[in-house]
C-alpha cells in the first residue's frame, strides 16, 4: 500500500511521467527495429532451413569458371563439396569487384567468401576465418628480361603494378616502410592473372602474385619468371560473418573431414597437378605449334572428336603429346603418325594409310573411344584417365595394374590409387606374376599427366576473365580459337 503510494506520487509529477513515457517508447522503438535481427535464425540455422548456401567468388582459373557451361574451378569444387556435406543447394555469386566481398558478408548477401582469400590482420578485423586450406607466399612475377629481380631489395627504384585492396598491397606498404624506395601502382578490379599476362606481354613490369596463382599461370605464360617471395608462409581461407561461429565451424570440421578423406588431395591434383614440374621450354614449344601446327588439323580434330564424344581440346592435346602434330612421326616402338597407331591396332580399325591425318585421327579417336567404354566401372576423370594410360601402354599393362592394385588393397578404378600398382611393374618383384610382365609405368603415369596439362592449358583458352585488352599486346599471341 505504501509502496503503490509512492508509485502513485512519481507519476503525479508531470516532468518525470513524461520523461518515463518518453524512455518506454524509445526502448519499444529500439526493441522492434531490432526485432529482425535478434530473433532471426542463426545463420547456420538458416542455411539449413532455406536448403541453400552462397557462395561468393571470383571468375577466374583458379576460382570459379564456366567450361563448356559446366561451372569448374578449385574453389567452385570445394564449395560444391561443402554444400553437400550441410545437404544444401549451393548458390554461386561473381563479385564484379574485389572490394564488395566483405561487405556482402556484413549485410548477407552472402554467407561465405571463398575466393583465394590470404589471411591477414586487417581482414580479420572485419571477418571470421576458417583455418587454412592452402598455404602460399607471395612471389615476384617478372618477365624473362627482368629475371634478375630476385628479391626484395631488387625492387628499389622499380614500378610494381598490384590490384587495389588486396593482400600484396598490404605487403608491399609495410616493406616500402623498412625503407626499400619503390612506386606501388594500385588498380581498381583487375585480377592477377590478367596482371601476369600483362607482365608475359611487356606491358608492365612487375607484378605480385601468391604461389597457386603463380605456379599455374606459367602454363599460359611461360614467359614469366616466378622469383622470390616476398612475405612469409600465409594460408588461404575462407571467410564468414564474425557472428557466425556455427557455421564456422561446420567449416572446419569439413575441411577436417575431407582433408582425412582425400577429398583435399583430389580436388587439388585436379586444378594443380604438375605445377611445380615446369620446363619452360616444353610448354613454350606446345604454345607455339599450338599457333603454327594445330590449325592445319583443327577440323579433323573437331569432326572426329564430335564424333565419339570427346572434347575436340583433349584430343589435341593428346596428339600434341604423341606426335608434336608431326603427320610422318615413327616412334622407335613402330607406332605412326599423328596419333601413333601400331600397324596391328590401325589394321583392326581399318586404316588403309596409316600418315592420312583424316584416317590416323578418326582411328586414334575411335580407339580412345573403345578403351573408355571398356573400362566402365570407372567414374569421370578416373576413366579417362585408364583409359589415356592404355592408350599408352596397352590394355593388358593396365588390367595387369587392377589386379595387383586389389593384392594391395587399392582401389583398381581410381587413377591416383592404380597409379600406385602401375609404377610397381617395372619392378621384378611384381612384374614376375602379371599376365603381362615388365610394363614402365612411370612412363604412361607422366604420359598421361602431360596431356591433362596440355588440354588444361587449351581450356584455358576459353574462359572469359574480368577484363580483356581491346586490341592485343605487340610480341603476345593467343592459342587459336577453332
Amino acid at each position: 500500500m505504501h509502496f503503490s503510494k509512492k508509485i502513485n506520487s512519481i507519476f503525479d509529477q508531470p516532468i518525470i511521467a513524461l520523461s518515463i513515457f518518453f524512455l518506454v517508447i524509445i526502448v519499444a522503438s529500439i526493441l522492434f527495429l531490432s526485432s529482425e535481427y535478434i530473433f532471426k535464425p542463426a545463420p547456420l540455422d538458416k542455411i539449413l532451413k532455406d536448403g541453400e548456401i552462397i557462395f561468393l567468388t571470383r571468375n577466374n582459373a583458379h576460382c570459379y569458371y564456366l567450361y563448356q557451361d559446366e561451372p569448374m574451378g578449385f574453389e567452385f569444387d570445394l564449395a560444391k563439396a561443402f554444400a553437400d556435406y550441410l545437404g544444401v543447394k549451393l548458390k554461386i555469386k561473381v563479385a564484379d569487384k574485389w572490394e564488395e566481398m566483405i561487405p556482402s558478408l556484413k549485410n548477407g548477401r552472402a554467407h561465405v567468401v571463398a575466393a583465394s582469400f590470404t589471411v591477414t590482420p586487417k581482414r580479420k578485423k572485419h571477418v571470421a576465418f576458417s583455418n587454412g586450406y592452402m598455404k602460399i607466399h607471395q612471389h615476384i612475377i617478372t618477365g624473362r628480361h627482368e629475371c634478375n629481380i630476385r628479391g626484395v631489395a631488387d625492387l628499389d627504384g622499380k614500378k610494381i603494378y598490384v590490384r587495389k585492396g588486396t593482400s600484396y598491397q598490404e605487403r608491399l606498404e609495410a616493406i616500402k616502410k623498412t625503407g626499400i624506395d619503390f612506386e606501388i601502382v594500385t588498380l581498381e578490379n583487375i585480377p592477377t592473372e590478367e596482371l601476369i599476362r600483362q607482365v608475359a606481354s611487356g606491358q608492365i613490369d612487375i607484378t605480385i602474385a601468391d604461389t597457386n596463382i603463380a605456379k599455374l599461370a606459367r602454363r599460359y605464360y611461360p614467359g614469366v619468371c616466378v622469383g622470390e617471395t616476398i612475405s612469409g608462409e600465409e594460408h588461404l581461407a575462407w571467410a564468414v560473418n564474425l557472428k557466425a561461429t556455427e557455421l564456422l565451424d561446420q567449416i572446419n570440421d569439413f575441411f577436417q573431414t575431407i582433408k582425412e578423406d582425400g577429398t583435399t588431395d583430389r580436388i587439388y591434383k585436379k586444378y594443380y597437378s604438375g605445377v611445380d614440374r615446369f620446363n619452360y621450354l616444353d610448354i613454350k614449344s606446345f604454345h607455339s605449334r599450338m599457333i603454327s601446327r594445330l590449325p592445319k588439323y583443327a577440323q579433323i580434330i573437331k569432326g572426329a572428336s564430335k564424333q565419339h564424344g570427346f572434347d575436340w581440346r583433349l584430343i589435341a592435346a593428346q596428339i600434341y603429346q604423341e606426335s608434336h602434330f608431326r603427320q610422318w612421326a615413327k616412334s622407335s616402338a613402330n607406332a605412326y603418325g599423328l596419333m601413333q597407331l601400331t600397324r596391328r591396332t590401325a589394321k583392326s580399325l581399318g586404316v588403309k594409310n596409316i600418315f592420312s591425318p583424316d584416317e590416323n585421327i578418326h582411328a586414334g579417336v575411335r580407339h580412345l573411344r573403345n578403351l573408355h567404354d571398356l573400362f566402365d566401372k570407372a567414374e569421370g576423370a578416373d576413366r579417362l584417365f585408364l583409359a589415356l594410360g592404355a592408350y599408352n601402354i596397352g590394355q593388358g599393362h593396365i588390367r595387369d595394374a587392377q589386379r595387383l592394385a586389389r593384392k594391395l588393397g587399392l582401389d583398381p578404378v581410381k587413377w591416383s590409387e592404380l597409379s600406385k600398382a602401375l609404377s610397381l611393374l617395372s619392378n621384378h618383384k611384381y612384374y614376375k606374376d602379371s599376365k603381362y610382365g615388365y610394363c614402365r609405368g612411370g612412363q604412361t603415369i607422366r604420359y598421361v599427366r602431360r596431356i591433362m596439362i596440355y588440354y588444361d592449358i587449351l581450356k584455358h583458352q576459353g574462359i572469359d576473365f574480368d577484363l580483356r585488352p581491346k586490341q592485343p599486346y605487340s610480341g603476345f599471341k593467343r592459342l587459336p580459337r577453332l
